[in-house]
């Protein structure tokens, strides 16, 4: 079977020519001085993607690894933590800090909804002592984003670290870890940056840092031991690994961070903001409901859509992918034949590829039996876009 001709899912996404440029180049010995700069500016260029000065840990392996080693880091048994769930990552992360000994506490919300700021300031109140605070920025499953900069301040407010998965987030949306005071924060290269899935992006605070040397639970010696990275390549300004990293994926990384640069972070989110609303206009032009219960919260990175009565999730993807030659997502865990998912990230969010996902959507629905309105579904799409500007963006 072929690939498809357009990965318009939700990540892994699509590629720049860059960026393949750059998982092509020569692989060298990774003591090389050369890579050893390479890699070090990489992480100077992730810092400042993340808007801060605090240390960034690019730990070997996808966004998953990141979460679960600064998760085991920090935490400890009986640490009071109040988790915020709005979707199946964050459900997933509580299960990770109760098998870590957390006394966990949570805000729970429909998975088509965000949280709410003044509950977990209420919930807070409610704990009398909290010290971590962990939220999922952008849920990719449900699209649907939280408001990281107001939760956070809350937090800190109540001596907390604050911990954010920023998986999908960095490079779509706002994130700033040191304005909005986040001490934990993993991010992953291969949404909206359009980078290899390789690699985890890691923000460690002074006071994370601290906890974490505090925390016997700590892993050491291990692949997934933030103190380790530290004791070796921080410790050491950068002239010894933990383990031998994947020169290709770092390269891969460097170029993905760079092109946002270089086209300016502010240009880049506005693209991602562009292309989101415009697969939402066409969405509803079709007649399909959003998964999101408003605008307000929908997320930047993917367009998650409700199944309509009368078909199923799998069989309409297949369908498209196989007639079409466009790879969109279902939905995830719980949500896996509830929703749609449109992925409108790096490269998916530039040009019409927006057009393509949502035309492609209400032809396979249409081929399907259901009744959408193909037409108007396209003319929103392409309506918004041609408004934004989005569509010749570079």
């Amino acid at each position: 079977m072929h690939e498809a001709d357009f990965t318009l899912s939700a990540g892994p996404t699509i590629a720049s020519s860059r960026v393949r440029e750059a998982l092509g180049r020569p692989i060298p010995f990774d003591y090389d001085p050369s890579f050893l700069v390479e890699f070090k500016t990489t992480e100077r260029l992730a810092a400042d993607l993340f808007r801060t000065a605090k240390d960034v840990v690019m730990m070997q392996g996808e966004a998953v690894l990141g979460l679960e080693a600064t998760a085991r880091a920090v935490v400890h048994p009986g640490m009071k933590c109040l988790n915020l769930v709005s979707g199946v990552y964050a459900a997933w992360f509580g299960d990770w800090l109760r098998s870590y000994g957390a006394e966990v506490t949570e805000v729970t919300v429909p998975y088509d909804e965000a949280i709410d700021p003044a509950e977990v300031r209420a919930a807070i109140e409610g704990m009398g002592e909290v010290e971590l605070v962990a939220l999922v920025h952008s849920e990719t499953p449900s699209g649907i984003e939280n408001p990281l900069s107001e939760i956070a301040p809350i937090a800190k407010e109540a001596g907390a670290l604050m911990y954010a998965d920023v998986v999908s987030a960095l490079g779509g949306t706002a994130v700033e870890i040191d304005e909005w005071g986040v001490d934990i924060a993993v991010a992953g290269c291969q949404k909206c940056l359009g980078g290899p899935p390789g690699i985890s992006l890691c923000v460690v605070s002074d006071d994370a840092w601290t906890a974490i040397e505090a925390n016997p639970a700590a892993p050491r010696g291990t692949f997934v031991s933030l103190l380790d990275w530290r004791e070796t390549w921080l410790a050491s300004e950068g002239r010894k690994f933990p383990y031998t990293p994947s020169v290709s994926d770092v390269r891969g990384v460097h170029a993905a961070i760079a092109e946002c640069l270089d086209h300016g972070l502010e240009e880049v989110i506005a693209r991602h903001a562009a292309a989101a609303r415009a697969c939402r206009l066409g969405a509803e032009a079709m007649g399909l409901e959003l998964w999101p219960r408003s605008h307000d919260y929908a997320a930047n990175c993917v367009t998650a859509i409700r199944c309509p009565d009368g078909v199923g999730v799998s069989e309409t993807l297949a369908h498209i992918r196989d007639r079409y030659g466009v790879m969109l997502s279902g939905g995830y865990g719980e949500l896996t034949e509830k929703v749609f998912r449109i992925g409108h990230m790096g490269t998916g969010s530039r040009s019409l590829f927006p057009l393509v996902s949502v035309a492609a959507l209400a032809r396979g629905l249409a081929d399907l039996g259901v009744e959408v309105d193909v037409g108007a579904a396209t003319a929103a799409t392409l309506g918004s876009l041609s408004e934004s500007g989005a569509a010749v963006t570079a």
